[in-house]
């Protein structure tokens, strides 16, 4: 019985602080210079028996938040929408945190944009961004219990399909070995000596330039573990605004059969890359091309994935992430990223497959619909036939005497 009480509380807690946040993001609405309707609305959401969830599942509230932060003097310390996602992703219902995760596309969009822009005028500040930015973040590496990042040198002293070891290469692999050794610690067993850590993942509270791709993709790395609970239309967001990030150009148009033979030159795959009727045409851009370094670029292609291949994702979330990869990767074969070249090659035969095989199994149901239908038509319609004669050749001649209908 003292649990259940407890439970009981728990839950009493979670709703009454549930409808505080609620009720204080319908007074900033309700304090804006011009109030709508706006207020009463997301007040409403408070009166439901579960108002996080009700709240996390209203596209109407998303639109809502998402056209404020869109506004050209948004994301600065003051700004009150930056302070309300702030202290609801902090909080201890997950709905509410979600709710706020919801919005990563929007904010990330619009951070990255003004850093870059090449605009004489200064840049607007962004401090509210950068702390729910932050905050993702934080909680990203707390989750992963502050490991850090690491990538695979490889060893040139042996030879491989690239190359052939030469006296030159190997003096020189061995001063990298020295270099790997001196930042590993001593208990590393020699099995990892080619694992050199990259980036230490440590709580922050300011954002550098330099460190704008990391921070941001961990972010996204929160947002991907979380995938399956984020929003449809959130992920809509975020596929289009990544195809805004990769930018467009013509490379990224040529038919859906891009990935199913080899190319002989770059030419002819690059012409390959246009989209078909796997995906749907952009109508506008959301944000502006950036620079997409491989720690930003990992967790956008994992997000891609789960966009792509996710089995509860609807074919507008699939449409618009076969649309992004495809323009992510004419933007890496541009930039000669061979990592991502190959994960955005394996991303659209994945779709393309999937593709395939739906327009199979859609094909097939209409072949068994059409069968059905014949035979129903057979069975419905029943000719009576009686004999009328005997024609020369000894053929006995017919005529239809009457018509049912035979019930199914």
């Amino acid at each position: 019985m003292t649990t259940m009480s407890a439970t009981m509380e728990h839950w009493r807690e979670s709703v009454d602080e549930a409808r505080t946040l609620i009720l204080s993001l319908s007074s900033i609405f309700q304090s804006s210079p011009k109030p709508s309707s706006s207020s009463f609305f997301l007040s409403s959401f408070a009166d439901h028996d579960d108002p996080a969830k009700s709240l996390l599942t209203s596209k109407e509230a998303y639109s809502l938040i998402a056209s404020c932060l869109s506004s050209s003097v948004s994301g600065a310390s003051s700004d009150p929408f930056c302070h309300w996602l702030y202290d609801t992703y902090i909080s201890s219902i997950l709905s509410l945190r979600l709710f706020s995760l919801s919005f990563l596309p929007i904010i990330s969009n619009l951070y990255l944009s003004r850093f870059a822009t090449d605009l004489p005028s200064p840049i607007t500040p962004s401090a509210g961004f950068e702390a729910i930015l932050l905050a993702f973040y934080n909680s990203q590496i707390q989750s992963q219990n502050y490991e850090s990042r690491s990538i695979s040198l490889p060893d040139l002293t042996k030879p491989s399909i690239y190359h052939s070891p030469s006296e030159l290469k190997f003096n020189q692999s061995v001063r990298l070995d020295k270099i790997v050794e001196e930042n590993m610690s001593p208990d590393t067993s020699t099995s990892s000596r080619s694992s050199l850590g990259v980036k230490s993942l440590e709580p922050q509270i300011t954002i550098k330039s330099t460190q704008r791709p990391l921070i941001v993709g961990l972010a996204f790395d929160c947002y991907h573990q979380h995938i399956a609970e984020i929003p449809v239309w959130s992920k809509i967001d975020f596929c289009e605004v990544v195809a805004a990030w990769a930018g467009q150009c013509n490379c990224s148009k040529g038919n859906e059969n891009d990935n199913r033979c080899e190319s002989e030159n770059i030419v002819k795959e690059m012409r390959r890359l246009e989209i078909g009727k796997g995906g749907s045409n952009l109508e506008c851009e959301k944000g502006v091309k950036i620079l997409l370094p491989w720690e930003l670029l990992q967790p956008i292609l994992k997000i891609l994935g789960h966009c792509l291949m996710g089995p509860f994702c609807p074919e507008e979330v699939k449409s618009s992430a076969s649309v992004a990869v495809r323009r992510i990767y004419a933007r890496v074969s541009h930039d000669l990223n061979p990592q991502a070249i190959l994960a955005t090659r394996c991303l659209i035969q994945l779709d393309n497959r999937a593709r395939d095989k739906a327009a199979q199994k859609a094909a097939a149901a209409a072949r068994i619909h059409s069968g059905y239908m014949v035979q129903c038509t057979l069975h419905l319609y029943t000719f009576h036939l009686k004999p009328t004669g005997v024609t020369s050749l000894g053929r006995v001649r017919f005529k239809q005497s009457y018509l049912t209908i035979s019930s199914l």
